[in-house]
């Protein structure tokens, strides 16, 4: 038992001398950090004591590093608070709906300040809003305002850099503390940490900022846009690489990176490591360390190898022949060949987490990129070599919509900020993501029109029709993009079974002419015919009701203000999706209008029509022309006698700017070509002739105009089907023909520099309800009228 007692006293005592010996420096220093426990709260969690910790770099290296990462929470939260002085702002807090519903969505833009430049990038900005319908010059009638100081580089380091915005902002009468302002920004923080600030207090104003991280994005109020560089396009764009020769969808590389490998600080750590996934057959990825003024004081072993190797191969060149691209994020979340991707058709592989995509509150990526994990780049190879040869294609095909829709242009990306704006101030009339994510996309889908998608005329899902493609071609030698399915949500609609026929008259008062007279019997006699309207251009008024023929479908007359693009009005009196423009002279059969009619059900979104121009481009005269001659080719199908959708009126009076609907207005023939080419524009498609059975000699007798005369109006039978195409020049005689074809010619000019390209597409196809005679009975033929002798 004493034994026993002995042992144990001994291994107490021996366990205190050990305690004492190696573990009592480590108690004083716990007392001693014990002490500073509130000093090292403040912050952690930087270890920088090197009594604490041992590192393998200077304390004053770590402090200058400005990892976020390093940041606790609190000093996180912090950051956001300075970068957004109001951090929990939403739309129904921080934005005044009252300035809206006065005069609805318009954008006021402060003038520039005198001496104070704005980038070129800012001023493409700018120069989009202001040539936007949204655009007013009175702010009073505003409901959004955009500063005139360019707010887009807040790098401290770079020569943009606008110095003491916060007094300047604060100066303005307008502010409110930013409410109802909107500020746009491509560059925030600078080195080393490239945070999120701006240097400036926004207060309640939107941010549309590029490289916008989740944590501090404000969903429903701010909006992420993509960083684009400042050679991007004002308007127009060029299209994506994608071509009906694209297919299959797989390409020489499977997965490519090419671009800067940063040594240290924010971004290395993923693109340090993008060499582990390169094996120089199908994967390529390359790296260079030569960027920066002192690159080579940071070089490592595997710099020289990686800038010999990134040599090799050229940049394009990989675009085009890869269906993968890696996007890593850079010193920031966003980087150029994002959009890069995009447009090249490559899919892009997202490596940056916590980014906040580019409008991802309208547009669906996970259709078009893949979003991976920096954590998990070594996963990446065998991910993308899962993905199915269809969905592939899908993808590709998601890539060039969305680039044409919202990207390709600053204009498409100025426009898709605000109409996503928009759609906030009434949820109830907002395009929905469906809307958004399929062709032609919700720029060129009003809500205010509808939000049903059978009201458009682009989602009808014809099931077995194939377009005549080898027929048609796109112009100026451009690859025509590779068209695609709608998908199957939108099957079950289908266009209206009738139409409306809307004849524009200039007859003089009293009398009605004999060709319109012939018009409105050939019309009302069509079995699909639901409805005339006449619009009465004239300022003397229309003739009594008793003057009027007696058809077997109601005839309604408005008076009309003498403007040639008055005619696309969205007026409330056409009932059916469906619309047959005519003029007073159009010389049609009842056969005739009936097969055009079905034609247009199985092209709803096309112009389908009788008479024709074409365009192209004199490149002795540096300037685009037309002409009506008999050629193989056709581009513009004239609303003088062609079935197209109702929506294209909304479409022509409200998407359009006034200033191209006044030139419409002024210009003879210029509001048929302005017409064509909006709806080549949305389609990407050329419109269809279809056979007229009658050809008519040159010269057909002209009615008479009313009263002195419409302004800007042609004689009726200078655009009447009723006459034989003929040379553009030959048009008219002396110098009211040489001046009406000088005007056109313009159009087409002014039209072209306001899409930023030629949307017009040329074609060679007409139908025909017969292509050549044969011995059936003419009882079983549907069309025998249109047989020609």
């Amino acid at each position: 038992m004493q034994t026993r007692k002995k042992y144990i006293f001994l291994t107490f005592l021996a366990s205190w001398l050990l305690l004492f010996f190696f573990g009592g420096d480590q108690l004083r220093r716990f007392a001693f950090f014990s002490g500073r426990k509130a000093e090292a709260r403040k912050n952690w969690p930087r270890w920088t004591d090197r009594s604490l910790l041992k590192s393998f770099a200077d304390p004053e290296e770590l402090q200058r590093d400005g990892d976020p990462s390093l940041l606790s929470p609190r000093e996180r939260r912090a950051a956001r608070l300075s970068a957004h002085g109001s951090s929990g702002c939403r739309m129904e807090t921080c934005f005044d709906f009252s300035r809206c519903e006065r005069h609805g969505f318009k954008v006021f833009t402060y003038p520039q300040e005198r001496g104070q430049p704005v980038s070129e990038t800012y001023g493409k900005i700018l120069s989009s809003i202001e040539r936007s319908r949204y655009h007013t010059r009175d702010p009073e009638r505003a409901c959004l305002f955009i500063l005139g100081i360019d707010t887009l580089d807040r790098d401290h380091l770079s020569g943009q850099y606008v110095r003491d915005v916060d007094e300047k902002i604060r100066s303005f009468p307008l502010w409110n503390g930013g409410r109802n302002h909107l500020i746009f920004n491509l560059y925030a923080g600078t080195w080393p940490g490239y945070g999120a600030e701006l240097g400036f207090d926004t207060g309640q104003a939107m941010l549309a900022k590029a490289s916008f991280d989740t944590q501090s994005f404000r969903p429903g109020f701010d909006v992420s846009i993509p960083l684009f560089s400042r050679e991007h396009p004002q308007r127009g764009g060029d299209r994506g690489w994608l071509s009906q020769d694209s297919v299959p969808p797989k390409k020489k590389y499977l997965l490519v990176f090419k671009g800067k490998r940063y040594l240290t600080g924010i971004g290395s750590g993923t693109r340090n490591a993008l060499h582990h996934i390169h094996n120089g057959k199908d994967i390529i990825s390359l790296t260079t360390c030569k960027h920066g003024k002192d690159w080579e004081k940071h070089k490592d072993t595997r710099c020289d190898k990686d800038n010999v190797d990134y040599e090799r191969f050229d940049y394009q060149e990989l675009l085009h022949n890869s269906t993968f691209c890696i996007v890593p994020r850079g010193r920031r979340l966003g980087s150029f060949r994002f959009l890069e991707a995009l447009q090249a058709a490559c899919i892009p592989v997202l490596l940056s987490d916590g980014w906040e995509l580019p409008f991802a509150e309208a547009i669906d990526w996970g259709k078009a990129a893949v979003v991976g994990s920096e954590r998990l780049l070594l996963q990446i190879p065998s991910a993308v070599r899962c993905i199915p040869p269809e969905r592939v294609l899908a993808f590709q095909q998601q890539t060039q919509f969305l680039w044409d829709a919202y990207f390709s242009s600053v204009d498409k990306i100025v426009h898709t900020t605000l109409e996503i704006i928009k759609d906030r101030l009434s949820p109830h009339r907002s395009r929905s993501r469906s809307l958004w994510n399929t062709l032609p996309g919700g720029l060129l889908v009003l809500p205010d029109f509808s939000t049903h998608l059978g009201d458009f005329p682009f989602y009808y899902l014809q099931h077995g029709r194939t377009l005549p493609a080898p027929a048609e071609h796109g112009n100026s030698g451009r690859a025509q993009p590779l068209s695609f399915p709608f998908p199957t949500l939108f099957s079950g609609y289908s266009p209206s079974k009738k139409f409306t026929a809307f004849i524009r008259a200039v007859s003089q008062a009293g009398s009605l002419s004999q060709p319109m007279l012939r018009l409105i019997q050939a019309v009302s006699g069509s079995q699909y015919c639901a409805q005339i309207v006449v619009l009465w251009s004239c300022e003397t008024p229309p003739p009594p009701s008793g003057k009027w023929p007696q058809s077997s479908v109601p005839l309604t007359v408005i008076q009309g203000r003498r403007k040639l693009s008055e005619r696309f009005f969205p007026f409330g009196a056409i009932q059916t999706d469906a619309v047959l423009s005519l003029d007073e002279d159009s010389s049609l059969s009842t056969s005739e209008v009936d097969f055009a009619f079905s034609v247009w059900r199985s092209f709803p979104e096309r112009i389908v029509g009788f008479p024709t121009l074409s365009h192209f481009w004199d490149p002795e005269r540096g300037r685009w022309g037309y002409t009506s001659r008999w050629t193989n080719e056709l581009s513009i199908v004239l609303t003088a006698a062609a079935f197209y959708h109702r929506y294209y009126h909304s479409l022509f009076t409200e998407y359009l700017p006034a200033g191209l609907r006044e030139l419409a207005g002024g210009l003879a023939a210029c509001e048929d070509i302005l017409l064509n080419a909006l709806v080549a524009a949305v389609t990407k498609l050329p419109p269809i002739k279809v056979t007229q059975r009658k050809q008519h000699k040159e010269g057909a007798a002209q009615q008479a105009e009313c009263g002195d005369g419409a302004a800007g109006t042609p004689p009726p039978g200078q655009r009447s089907p009723s006459s034989a195409p003929r040379s553009a020049p030959a048009q008219g005689k002396g110098t009211d023909g040489s001046r009406r074809f000088s005007q056109r010619q313009g159009c087409l000019d002014q039209l072209a520099d306001w899409f930023g390209y030629m949307p017009l597409v040329s074609s060679r196809l007409r139908l025909d309800p017969v292509l050549f005679k044969d011995q059936v009975s003419v009882l079983r033929k549907k069309y025998p009228s249109l047989e020609r002798p």
